[in-house]
C-alpha cells in the first residue's frame, strides 16, 4: 500500500473508529454512573446490581453476536450499493432480537430470585438484586431493537448520529439516578430500584430516537415489507456468520458471567472489587472496540465491492493499529486506575483487591486490543467468524477457566491469584493470530448476484 493510500486508510478508519469509540465510551459512562452513584451508596448495593446485570449482559451477547453476524452481511451489501438487501437483513435482525429480548424479560421478570441464586449465596445480595432485576426487565424489551439500528447507523455513515444517541442517553441517565437513587426533594430515595428505573428511561429514548431517525432515510426506512421479509437464501447466508460470531460471543460473555460466579463466591470485598475493575475496563475497551467495528466496517464493504487486493492491504495496516492500542490501553489503566480507587467508597480489603487487579489488567488490555481488532474485526467482515470461537473455546474454557474454578473451590488460591489466572486467556491467543491471518481464511465476498 503507497503512503497516500495508507493515510487515506487511516484517515477513513478514525473517521469510522473515533464515533463508534465515543459511543462505546459514553454507553460505559452509563454502567460506570450506575456504579459510581451506588458504590457512594453502600457496597452491597454495587455488588448486588453488578451481578444482577450479568443477565442482561447474557443477553446482550446473544443479542450482540446476531446484529455482529447481519452487520457483516449489510456492510457487504451496503459496499455493493444494495441497499433493498441492507434493509431486508436489518429486518431478519431486528425480528431475532426481539424474540432474544422478549425471552429475557420473562425470565427476569418471573423468577429473579432463582436467577441472583446462581451468582452468589449471600441472602442480601439476592433480595437487593431480586427487586432490581424484575424492574429493570422491562427495559429489555427495548435494547435489542434500537441496537439494530445503531448498528445500521455505523455502516451507512451516520455514526454521529449515534454518538448523539449515546450523549444524550448519558446525560438523561446520570440526572434520573441522581434524583432517584438518593431521592431529592419530594422524590423518594429508591437506592438500586432507582438505577433500575433510570435504565428503562434511557433505553426508551433511544428506541424512539432511533425509530425517527430511520423514518426519514430512504435507504434505511424499515418498512413492513422489508421488517416480514423472508427468504431462504438470506436465511442461510446469515446462518453461514450467526454460529461463528454466537460462539464466540457467548463464549468470551459468559466467561466473565463465570468470573463473577467464581468471584462472588471469594466474598463481598473480591466482588466488589471487581465490579469496579470491569468498569474500568469497560471504559478502557471503548478505543480497542471502536478500531474493531471500523476495520470491519471498511474492510466488509471493500470485499462487497469485490476490491478483494485492497482489503488485503487493509488488513496489513489493522496489525499496526492493534499494537498501537494496545499500548494505548497500557497508558489508560495508569490513568484510569488511580481514579477509580480514589472515587469508589470500598472496604480496605476490597482496595487492595482493587490495587493488585489493576496491574495484572494492564497486561489484560494489551492482548485484549490485538486479539478483538484482528479476530472481531478483521476475520468476520469476510465471513471468518469461527476462529474466534475455537480460540475463546480452547484458552479460556480449556486453559483459564478451569484452572481459576479449582484455584477457588479446591485449591483455596487467594483472590489475586485466582484473578491473574483468569487474566491468562487473552494473553496466551496472541501468538497464534498471525497464522490465521497468512491463510486469508476472511477475504471472501459474501454477497449474492442478483
Amino acid at each position: 500500500m503507497k503512503p497516500d493510500e495508507r493515510k487515506r486508510f487511516s484517515k477513513e478508519l478514525f473517521a469510522i473508529a473515533v464515533p463508534l469509540a465515543l459511543q462505546n465510551l459514553l454507553n460505559a459512562l452509563v454502567g460506570a454512573s450506575d456504579a459510581l452513584m451506588l458504590g457512594r451508596l453502600t457496597q452491597d448495593a454495587i455488588a448486588a446490581v453488578s451481578l444482577a446485570n450479568q443477565i442482561s449482559f447474557v443477553m446482550s451477547l446473544l443479542n450482540g453476536a446476531v446484529i455482529a453476524a447481519v452487520g457483516v452481511l449489510i456492510a457487504q451489501y451496503w459496499g455493493k450499493k444494495d441497499y433493498s438487501d441492507a434493509k431486508r437483513f436489518l429486518g431478519l435482525a431486528v425480528r431475532y432480537t426481539t424474540v432474544v429480548s422478549f425471552l429475557f424479560f420473562l425470565l427476569a421478570f418471573l423468577i429473579p430470585d432463582k436467577l441472583m441464586s446462581i451468582f452468589t449465596p449471600e441472602s442480601e445480595l439476592i433480595r437487593i438484586g431480586a427487586k432490581y432485576l424484575r424492574i429493570v426487565s422491562f427495559s429489555y424489551l427495548f435494547m435489542g431493537i434500537s441496537q439494530c439500528f445503531l448498528m445500521m447507523m455505523k455502516i451507512s455513515g451516520h455514526a454521529k448520529m449515534s454518538v448523539c444517541i449515546s450523549a444524550v442517553t448519558v446525560a438523561v441517565d446520570m440526572a434520573v439516578d441522581f434524583f432517584l437513587i438518593y431521592g431529592i426533594g419530594p422524590v423518594p430515595a429508591l437506592g438500586a430500584n432507582g438505577s433500575a428505573c433510570s435504565t428503562i428511561a434511557v433505553e426508551m429514548i433511544a428506541l424512539v430516537w432511533c425509530l425517527i431517525w430511520s423514518s426519514k432515510k430512504r435507504e434505511v426506512r424499515l418498512d413492513r415489507k422489508s421488517l416480514f421479509f423472508f427468504s431462504a437464501d438470506n436465511e442461510r447466508d446469515a446462518w453461514r456468520v450467526i454460529p461463528g460470531m454466537l460462539a464466540s460471543s457467548l463464549s468470551w460473555g459468559l466467561s466473565m458471567t463465570v468470573h463473577s460466579f467464581t468471584l462472588g463466591h471469594l466474598g463481598t470485598d473480591a466482588m466488589a472489587a471487581y465490579s469496579v475493575i470491569s468498569v474500568a475496563q469497560q471504559l478502557i475497551q471503548c478505543l480497542t472496540q471502536g478500531i474493531s467495528g471500523g476495520a470491519g466496517i471498511i474492510i466488509g464493504q471493500l470485499l462487497g465491492a469485490n476490491l478483494l487486493d485492497k482489503a488485503k492491504e487493509c488488513g496489513r495496516q489493522c496489525f499496526k493499529a492493534a499494537f498501537w492500542c494496545g499500548m494505548v490501553n497500557v497508558g489508560l489503566v495508569c490513568i484510569v486506575g488511580p481514579l477509580v480507587y480514589v472515587f469508589y467508597v470500598l472496604e480496605p480489603q476490597a482496595k487492595a483487591y482493587l490495587v493488585q487487579m489493576l496491574v495484572f489488567s494492564a497486561l489484560y488490555m494489551f492482548a485484549f486490543a490485538f486479539n478483538t481488532i484482528i479476530t472481531c474485526g478483521v476475520f468476520p467482515a469476510g465471513g471468518d467468524s469461527r476462529y474466534d470461537a475455537v480460540s475463546v473455546f480452547f484458552a479460556t474454557w480449556c486453559f483459564a477457566i478451569p484452572l481459576s474454578l479449582l484455584g477457588c473451590f479446591v485449591f483455596q488460591w487467594p483472590v489475586i491469584i485466582v484473578y491473574f489466572v483468569m487474566c491468562l486467556d487473552e494473553i496466551v491467543k496472541t501468538p497464534f493470530i498471525p497464522h490465521r491471518y497468512k491463510r486469508y481464511l476472511w477475504l471472501n465476498n459474501l454477497t449474492r448476484a442478483q
